[in-house]
């Protein structure tokens, strides 16, 4: 995916009264299947898989065992006994090796176990022998629609007699000869819906896409844009507001994350986290002044005290102003708060704001 098309503003417009597509194809994708998939990816994830039926999915964390964030990702229940999980594509490899290095036995490669071997394990081994582990990444594409529009653009991809999956829910529909999967998630704060499909009908349903939403003022988006869009929103992005040296009570994202089940990776840390109160939070923040907007790693202060770093930064095109996302110090971390960010070698004021910094306008 480009940086932009046509240009940042015109993309992320798009999106914000009409209907943008985003070529999502470099996201990783991995399918577990097997009677253990679900308590074994319950001890891995942060949300609880038991509460997901057949077709729904849900945001989660990978952590480490010091609690801090390895990857964002949705993982969907696709079937019976199969889940999908949609990963960031820089750390995809990082995310499958540390996944298959914490299936204690089993068939991560598709090796079929002894199965006197495995009658003798105890039963939390015994279930990770019966999950599979495959990366699906390179066989498969997927777009991002998204905008008000994106029912619309639906049907006329789809036919006017398929209904729309429901918020985080994903369905498979035919499309010409084959099917594709269709989910209700986004990353804009608009209605939208992420497709997947084999990576050879790629370029022919980008095709399908684009022509079908002539009509609709669809344009391809670029990285740009949805930087803007997601930043508007106060989504995290991985790699500046998330990483492994920050955990999600830090990063405000604690309601994806159920400590009250017994055992996953990074729980006991995240206890301790909630015990004492994490020494820093990621909070949202727009500029009081016109001026240049913030950018990562540029400084913040507090009465001449340096506070915290920017971890997002941008202009907004919806608002007019600069507005980005930093981790300051829990003392000043308040929605009200004054603060200046250091662009530049100047001070610009600033002021800690309630999330999402964008709220569509009521119609």
């Amino acid at each position: 995916m480009p940086v932009q098309y046509t240009s940042i503003v015109e993309e992320h417009q798009a999106v914000r009264n009409n209907v943008g597509v985003f070529d999502i194809s470099h996201m990783g994708q991995f399918i577990i299947e097997g009677g253990g998939g679900r308590d074994w990816l319950n001890r891995m994830l942060t949300n609880n898989v038991e509460k997901l039926s057949v077709g729904m999915g849900q945001y989660t964390f990978l952590l480490n065992e010091r609690g801090g964030i390895i990857d964002d990702l949705i993982v969907y229940r696709i079937d019976e006994q199969k889940y999908l999980l949609v990963v960031n594509a820089a750390r995809a490899d990082q995310d499958f090796g540390w996944l298959q290095n914490h299936l204690k036995v089993g068939h991560a490669s598709g090796s079929p176990q002894d199965e006197s071997a495995v009658a003798d394990l105890p039963d939390r081994k015994r279930d990770a022998c019966a999950t599979m582990l495959v990366s699906r990444s390179e066989d498969f594409g997927a777009v991002a629609v998204q905008g008000p529009h994106t029912m619309a653009l639906f049907h006329a991809l789809f036919g006017e007699d398929i209904e729309l999956p429901a918020r985080n829910h994903i369905i498979d529909v035919p499309f010409e000869t084959s099917n594709v999967s269709v989910a209700r998630t986004g990353y804009t704060g608009e209605d939208g819906i992420e497709i997947f499909f084999p990576a050879n009908d790629a370029v022919k349903f980008w095709s399908a896409v684009l022509e079908q939403g002539k009509t609709l003022g669809t344009k391809p988006c670029g990285l740009g844009a949805r930087d803007t869009l997601r930043l508007e929103m106060c989504y995290p992005l991985n790699g500046s507001d998330l990483s492994p040296e920050r955990n999600p009570i830090e990063a405000g994202l604690g309601f994806f994350v159920d400590v009250s089940k017994p055992d996953f990776v990074g729980r006991d840390a995240l206890l301790k986290t909630k015990e004492f109160s994490p020494r820093e939070k990621l909070v949202s923040f727009r500029m009081k002044e016109k001026g240049p907007p913030p950018r990562p790693h540029y400084a913040v202060f507090r009465n001449g005290e340096r506070i915290g770093e920017v971890t997002s930064g941008t202009l907004s095109p919806s608002l007019n102003w600069g507005i980005g996302m930093a981790y300051v110090s829990s003392a000043h971390a308040k929605i009200g708060a004054e603060i200046d960010i250091e662009i530049r070698g100047q001070k610009f004021p600033a002021t800690v704001e309630k999330k999402p910094l964008y709220r569509k306008p009521a119609s």
